[in-house]
C-alpha cells in the first residue's frame, strides 16, 4: 500500500466509520446472535491473494458490526463508559502512522515530552495535588488501564515496605494489601501477579448506606495483621466504586496510612474525570496523603481505550523499584539523567504514543467542552434518578454522585432481575446488574458521547412498561 492507495483506503476507512457513527442509534445495542456465529462465517485461512479495502468494508457491515456490542451507542448504559470521539481516533490513526515506539526519550523525544506535559495538563485540569506534577519529585505516565496502574503502585509499595529488599529478594515475608469490599478486581489481581496470593489482599467492610470503606476497619485489620507479623504495603482507595460509585473518605484514611507509613494508593478510574468540574472536586479531598492516584480518560473523558492516566508522589521510588537497563538500551541521554524513560515506569518494554489521542482531545474540546461533557451526564443522571425515586414501584439503591444510578424493584430480586431481561432484550439500551447488601440491583451508567435526553428518557419508559408487566402477571 503505497500513500496514494492508503490516502484512498484511510478516506474509505474514515468514511465507514462517520456513517457507523450516524447510524448507531438505528441499530440494537447488542447482537442477539448466538456464539460462534462469526467464526463460522470466516474462510478457514487468509486470502492467496491481497483484496481492496472496498471487500473489506463490505464484510465489516455484513459480518462484523451488526455482531458487535455497541459501547458508543446513545442507549448504552452498562458497566461504565468507553468513549471514544472524533478527535481521539484521529490522535490514534496518527499514532498508528508514526509507528514510534516510545520506551526511551531517545525512541521517541517528542513522544516522551508530550507524555509528560499531557500529564501535567492532566493534573491541572483536576487540580491534584502539586506532588504529582514533573515540576517536582512526581510526574504522570500513561498506563494502558487501571488495572496496570494498580499493579505498578503494589509493586513499588512492596519495594518500599521491604526496604529495597524487594528488588533483590522478591516476598520475603508476608505482606498485606487492604482495600474495601467493594474495591475492584484488579486489586485481587495485582497482588497474585506480585506474589502475595489471594490471602494477600484483606478486604475492609463498607458503611451499609454509602458503601464506602470504613476507616475504623482498615486501622483494626492493620493493627491485627501488624500483631500476627504481616506487614502492611499497601492500601487502595476508591473513588466511585464498580458497583456504586461510592467514595471513600480518603482524608482519615489518608492519616492511618500515614501514621503507619503505609502506600496509600488512589483509584479513581470512572469518577476521576468528574474533578474537571471544580463543583465535583470534594472526591478528592484528602488526596494530598496519596502515593499515587489513576483515572480513565478513557472511561469517560472522550479518548478511546487504551489511556490511564497514573501519578506518582516520587518517582524515584518508581525507576528504583521497576529499572533495568540492559546494555542495548545504553544511551547518552539516558545516562545524562536529564530525560525521562518511561520504560522504568511501567511493566512493559514497549509503549504506544498513547499521548497524542489525548492532546488531539484536550486541544479540540478545550477545558469547557470537557467540562459541558461531564455536567451533561450527571444531569440526566439525576433527572433519571428522579423518575426512579417518584415510582413506588422502584427504589435507589446507593447515592449517585455522579451519572451512575442504582436501583430496583421493591419486588425482589426475581423480579429486579427479570426486569433487566425484558428491557435489554429490546435491543434500544442496555443496563448491567450488582449486588448491593446482597441484594439484586440494576446500574444505568450514563457517558455515550451520544446520549441525550431523550435516551434516558426512553430507558425510563422501558423499565416503567416492562415493569408493569412483570408486576400484573
Amino acid at each position: 500500500m503505497d500513500p496514494e492507495e492508503f490516502r484512498r483506503a484511510g478516506y474509505a476507512v474514515v468514511d465507514w466509520i462517520a456513517d457507523y457513527w450516524t447510524t448507531l442509534g438505528e441499530r440494537p445495542v447488542t447482537s442477539q446472535d448466538p456464539p460462534g456465529t462469526v467464526a463460522a462465517a470466516l474462510p478457514p485461512a487468509p486470502p492467496a491473494h491481497g483484496e481492496p479495502v472496498e471487500a473489506v468494508l463490505a464484510d465489516l457491515d455484513s459480518l462484523i458490526a451488526p455482531r458487535l456490542t455497541h459501547w458508543q451507542h446513545p442507549g448504552w448504559f452498562g458497566y461504565f463508559p468507553a468513549n471514544t470521539s472524533g478527535p481521539s481516533v484521529l490522535g490514534d490513526l496518527v499514532s498508528a502512522g508514526l509507528g514510534v515506539q516510545g520506551m526511551l526519550w531517545a525512541t521517541g523525544p517528542a513522544c516522551t515530552e508530550l507524555e509528560t506535559v499531557m500529564l501535567d495538563w492532566l493534573a491541572g485540569l483536576l487540580d491534584l495535588p502539586e506532588k504529582f506534577r514533573s515540576t517536582g519529585r512526581g510526574g504522570g505516565v500513561i498506563q494502558d488501564s487501571a488495572s496496570s496502574a494498580t499493579l505498578v503502585a503494589t509493586l513499588v509499595a512492596l519495594h518500599r515496605a521491604g526496604e529495597g529488599r524487594w528488588r533483590q529478594s522478591g516476598v520475603d515475608r508476608r505482606y498485606r494489601a487492604y482495600t474495601s469490599t467493594q474495591g475492584h478486581s484488579s486489586i485481587d489481581k495485582a497482588a497474585r501477579i506480585a506474589g502475595l496470593g489471594a490471602d494477600g489482599v484483606r478486604p475492609v467492610e463498607v458503611d451499609p448506606v454509602t458503601q464506602a470503606m470504613r476507616p475504623e476497619a482498615l486501622r483494626a485489620a492493620i493493627e491485627a495483621d501488624r500483631a500476627a507479623g504481616v506487614v502492611p504495603a499497601i492500601v487502595v482507595a476508591t473513588i466511585g466504586t464498580t458497583s456504586t460509585t461510592a467514595v471513600d473518605p480518603l482524608p482519615e484514611i489518608g492519616a492511618i496510612c500515614a501514621e503507619y507509613g503505609v502506600w496509600l494508593h488512589v483509584d479513581a478510574a470512572y469518577a476521576g474525570a468528574a474533578a474537571v468540574c471544580p463543583e465535583l472536586r470534594w472526591t478528592h479531598a484528602g488526596l494530598a496523603h496519596a502515593d499515587s492516584y489513576c483515572f480513565d480518560p478513557h472511561k469517560w473523558l472522550l479518548t478511546g481505550f487504551d489511556c490511564d492516566a497514573f501519578w506518582v508522589a516520587d518517582a524515584g521510588e518508581l525507576i528504583e523499584a521497576l529499572t533495568v537497563l540492559p546494555e542495548y538500551l545504553r544511551n547518552a541521554a539516558t545516562e545524562s539523567g536529564a530525560v525521562i524513560d518511561y520504560r522504568d515506569w511501567q511493566v512493559p518494554l514497549g509503549r504506544r504514543f498513547r499521548a497524542l489521542k489525548l492532546w488531539f482531545v484536550l486541544r479540540w474540546y478545550g477545558v469547557e467542552g470537557l467540562r459541558a461533557h461531564i455536567r451533561s451526564g450527571v444531569a440526566l443522571a439525576d433527572r433519571f434518578a428522579e423518575r426512579v425515586a417518584a415510582d413506588a414501584r422502584f427504589e435507589l439503591v446507593a447515592p449517585h454522585p455522579f451519572s451512575l444510578v442504582c436501583f430496583r424493584l421493591r419486588a425482589g430480586d426475581e423480579a429486579s432481575a427479570e426486569l433487566l431481561a425484558r428491557v435489554n432484550a429490546t435491543g434500544r439500551v442496555h443496563l448491567t446488574h450488582t449486588r448491593v447488601e446482597g441484594r439484586y440491583t440494576l446500574r444505568l451508567a450514563v457517558g455515550a458521547p451520544q446520549t441525550r435526553q431523550e435516551h434516558t428518557d426512553e430507558a425510563w419508559e422501558l423499565l416503567a412498561s416492562a415493569a408493569t408487566e412483570i408486576l400484573t402477571d
